[in-house]
């Protein structure tokens, strides 16, 4: 079984901070943000399309103006290939599509502590336009990072979600960040991207309230790290993260919050917290890309069934909510055009897919733990290049994540 306590840090990873926090919680330290709200927004542009489209150009602008775009991909994306144009307005994308998806710790107050990469997730799209396959690539996964000659880093060997890191340096930007860590997902995978976005960490905890919370079965006792309570009440950090290699220990007089199994009702703020955890729960960071996809599936469901899409303030909300914490990449398609592409998609029929089966495979490497990925990972990579996932999940079908929503 994984060891429950949390492994040492390094160059490739982030310290802690208390994210998703109630109203009364005092300063947040260093933590995550996260590219959950990235999915979030594809699944809602998707639903959001009908709308649009059935209310022509002017609704289209409004729920996709605010989405801030921007160069993100550079050398990792695919070249352009937009079809034929069978609609007066709007681009036809043809074949199989890839998503990169990448949230990021970052910290507008501490513009010296640089970015890392948190999650990471590639968002496979069959030729059909009609299903979507979700792949996480674990943060600790070791990795060759190729040379980038935009901050002078010379390349090497490390963990995967330092390669944003490098590209962010003091020479670089948030672009370069993903730039580099696009590169070094397509040299790891073989898979080239056909758009790609970002997203700060607070904007998931606001499209979950936007949308009046989720429902949401958990799985596992899960004992938060970054949210407590004190003798008093009030709201405190009940773990430190002690040296040499930053294992929780618990505060003391500070109770820990902590998610008990059973389906139950999450607000933002306790369902960003749920999904963040991995230091206290036996499978790590693989119950915690678990949970990241369960809150994807639980949040889809919530748009798809509760007919918020009906309501223009309700739509309103959302979107502002999502325009406020995404950059996109649309590699030279307008993010119009990617609505109008991907408006067949099924909320109902995302398949969450798990890296090396979900198991650890860990080597210890000059003091530091590494994530090994495996040969079979490695062919869940070429079918993902190839688009043929369909024929991976028949021939492994307990790589598939089942989700459990109410």
């Amino acid at each position: 079984m994984r060891p429950v306590l949390a492994r040492r840090r390094d160059a490739g990873t982030t310290a802690s901070r208390e994210d998703g926090r109630p109203p009364l919680a005092g300063r947040p330290e260093r933590d995550p943000r996260w590219a959950l709200v990235l999915i979030a927004l594809g699944v809602m542009l998707v639903l959001v399309s009908g709308v649009a489209l059935a209310g022509g150009g002017f609704l289209l602008a409004r729920y996709t103006g605010g989405v801030h775009q921007a160069h993100l991909l550079g050398g990792a994306a695919v070249n352009p290939a937009v079809g034929d144009r069978s609609s007066p307005t709007h681009a036809r994308i043809n074949g199989p599509v890839n998503l990169l998806l990448v949230g990021i710790d970052e910290r507008a107050d501490d513009p010296a502590g640089g970015a890392r990469s948190d999650s990471i997730i590639i968002v496979h799209i069959p030729a059909g336009h009609d299903r979507a396959y979700l792949i996480s690539i674990p943060r600790d996964s070791r990795v060759e990072i190729p040379a980038f000659p935009k901050t002078g880093y010379p390349g090497g060997t490390d963990k995967v979600n330092a390669a944003f890191a490098f590209g962010f340096s003091e020479a670089g930007s948030r672009a370069g960040g993903f730039e580099l860590l696009a590169l070094t997902v397509k040299q790891l995978t073989g898979v080239s991207f056909n758009a790609g976005a970002i997203v700060n960490f607070d904007g998931l905890r606001s499209v979950v309230d936007a949308v009046g919370g989720v429902d949401m079965c958990v799985d596992e006792e899960t004992p938060s790290v970054h949210i407590g309570q004190d003798a008093a009440g009030k709201v405190a950090i009940p773990y430190r993260q002690a040296p040499p290699d930053n294992r929780p220990v618990p505060v003391p007089g500070v109770r820990p919050q902590v998610y008990h199994v059973g389906c139950q009702p999450f607000a933002g703020w306790q369902a960003l917290d749920y999904s963040r955890q991995r230091e206290l729960i036996p499978d790590g960071d693989y119950g915690r890309q678990r949970h990241q996809q369960q809150l994807i599936a639980a949040l889809a469901k919530k748009i798809a069934n509760a007919g918020l899409l009906a309501d223009p303030l309700a739509t309103d909300r959302l979107m502002r909510a999502l325009g406020s914490a995404v950059t996109f990449d649309g590699n030279g398609v307008s993010l119009p055009d990617w609505i109008f592409a991907l408006r067949s998609i099924d909320p109902n029929n995302i398949m969450m897919l798990k890296t090396n089966s979900g198991q650890y495979n860990t080597q210890v490497i000059d003091g530091l733990d590494y994530e090994i990925l495996t040969d079979t990972t490695r062919r869940l990579f070429t079918a993902i290049h190839d688009d043929t996932l369909d024929a991976f999940v028949v021939a492994h079908p307990d790589w598939v994540n089942g989700i459990s929503t109410p």
